[in-house]
């Protein structure tokens, strides 16, 4: 990181654009000013790989001699403007029914951005959950990595056992403490 120029302020605002592959993205901060280095190392200090464009997000950032960069994130909810095709599996689903299923703790088996959906699997269970990119921009993730600790809500679709909610495994385990 850059030599810090100045003390640090808590900043609200969106991201711009985030690329797991690159490492790195921006965050535009509500008040204005330039945009905001989020590195992937920062956003993993805080339990994800990845976070959606359009996530709001509050960040703990700090002046540097080569711009304004986030050190630390303290939260990220997932863009409200979903725009995007709802999943047929989902369409006759009862959102409270997917809040009534457990967390499940999961690891990623593999997951492709590019064909938009891969696989986890739950501890102590053989079968795959199939992940579908939809799920995670709700959830307000862009991508996963192999290996990657999740905790799901798994639901019984059409064409087997899916991921209807994915958390990052600090997240959900905040979401039990509360």
């Amino acid at each position: 990181m850059a030599d810090v120029t100045s003390d640090a302020r808590l900043v609200h605002g969106s991201v711009k654009w985030f690329d797991p592959a690159k490492g790195y993205g921006f965050v535009v901060a509500d008040s204005g000013g330039p945009d905001i280095l989020l590195h992937v190392n920062v956003l993993r200090n805080f339990g994800q790989s990845s976070v959606a464009d359009g996530s709001r997000i509050e960040v703990l950032a700090h002046s540097t001699s080569r711009g304004v960069q986030a050190t630390e994130v303290t939260s990220i909810t997932p863009p409200d403007n979903c725009a995007t095709a709802e999943l047929s599996d989902f369409a006759t689903l009862d959102p409270e029914e997917v809040q009534q299923a457990p967390l499940e703790p999961a690891r990623v088996k593999w997951f492709d951005k590019g064909k938009g959906f891969g696989f986890a699997n739950i501890f102590g269970k053989a079968e795959d959950v199939f992940l579908h990119i939809e799920v995670l921009r709700r959830s307000g993730l862009a991508d996963l990595q192999p290996g990657e600790a999740l905790a799901m809500r798994v639901i019984n679709g059409r064409r087997g056992r899916m991921a209807a909610e994915v958390f990052s495994w600090e997240k959900a385990t905040l979401l039990e403490e509360g």
